[in-house]
């Protein structure tokens, strides 16, 4: 059992952050938030895959503006996402934003926070210091030479410290690095800092499988170490890929189960079916599944359902026929060129059986 670590719980909309509250896992849209009807259809999207607060950029009054027509059409609480303009933060808020992310050392001087700071209290809307290692301040970059834990630390603190001086403590932190062995130790220091609620992310990760690796490495080490209350997967891809990096990280934590496992052979010589479509069309079929399931598709009828045996439904190929089998037994014999519609004719089944 993961101890967590101790922090103040704010709230986003109605979802809890940090205290005793579950761990979250985030996004952002890609689209164009002035455009309305686009961007509440990825976010209807992200929600069916899970997503439970989605944010979106912020890059003038008329994508502020937009802000309450897309709030009145999605189900998850919605963040805004600014820099340098304190306007921008005081109209999102105004017009329906339940969080906002900004630097305050970046909103253009301590009169300008403070008019971002009273419409924050106006609203109860909790803020998100955000620091990231690119746009660190020039005399921590000075002082330390790069953009290292330490400086990131310092950065932190001495934003939280600007909101904390115009009474303002319903704060969460991020500090983020494109270097997950970075990211990981300026979380740890900043532990030991705060009792704030953290935001865990490793920026500009990059594609599918360079930004899954460095965001499992550092979102998995801190966790484990129960540091890190929400997070977001940054990938550069659709934003469903980065919901599903998220709970997959969760999953192999055993911290947080949502929808099914799915379990797959690496092939090999024996394998005599196309396993990467099969795998790929189950996989897809999933994704908006909530029953927890362990599922499994492999590529040979003789050791794959003893391999899946753990599995609560699973398919193996084979040549010119497959086989479905529930927790390693052999359910039924398919021709292959019915094998996939029938196995997810079986599962669907299966997770009625069990709502």
């Amino acid at each position: 059992m993961i101890k967590r670590r101790k922090t103040k719980q704010i709230r986003i909309g109605d979802v809890p952050i940090g205290g005793d509250a579950p761990i979250t896992v985030q996004s952002m849209t890609n689209t164009d938030t002035r455009k309305v009807e686009e961007t509440v259809g990825q976010i209807k999207r992200l929600e069916a895959a899970g997503c439970e607060i989605i944010r979106v950029a912020v890059v003038d009054m008329a994508a502020a503006a937009a802000i309450r027509a897309i709030r009145d059409q999605i189900g998850i609480p919605l963040i805004a996402d600014i820099h340098f303009d304190h306007r921008l933060a005081v109209a999102s808020m105004e017009h329906g934003a339940q969080a906002i992310r900004i630097n305050p050392g970046n909103i253009g001087g301590p009169k300008k926070l403070a008019m971002v700071v009273d419409a924050a209290k106006t609203h109860s809307v909790p803020i998100r210091v955000g620091v990231n290692s690119g746009s660190l301040e020039k005399d921590l970059l000075k002082k330390f030479g790069h953009p290292t834990p330490a400086a990131l630390v310092e950065s932190a603190m001495r934003n939280v410290q600007l909101l904390e001086n115009q009474g303002f403590d319903a704060i969460k932190i991020s500090i983020k690095s494109s270097d997950p062995l970075i990211t990981v130790e300026s979380y740890r220091q900043l532990a030991g800092r705060c009792s704030y609620p953290f935001h865990l992310g490793v920026t500009e990760a990059g594609g599918l499988i360079a930004g899954t690796v460095k965001s499992s490495i550092a979102l998995g080490i801190l966790l484990y170490e129960g540091i890190g209350e929400t997070f977001r997967i940054s990938l550069t891809r659709d934003p469903i890929e980065e919901v599903r990096v998220g709970y997959e990280i969760l999953r192999a934590l055993d911290i947080r189960h949502r929808g099914p496992e799915l379990i797959s052979c690496p092939t090999c010589g024996r394998c005599q079916v196309n396993l990467f479509s099969l795998a790929d069309e189950v996989e897809h079929h999933i994704q908006t599944i909530e029953t927890p399931l362990k599922i499994a598709v492999m590529g040979c009828v003789v050791n794959g359902p003893g391999e899946a045996k753990e599995a609560d439904i699973g398919v193996a190929g084979g040549k010119g026929v497959g086989i479905i089998f529930k927790k390693g037994k052999q359910f039924k014999k398919v021709a292959e060129n019915e094998l996939l519609d029938v196995f997810l004719k079986e599962l669907d089944a299966m997770v009625e059986e069990k709502k």
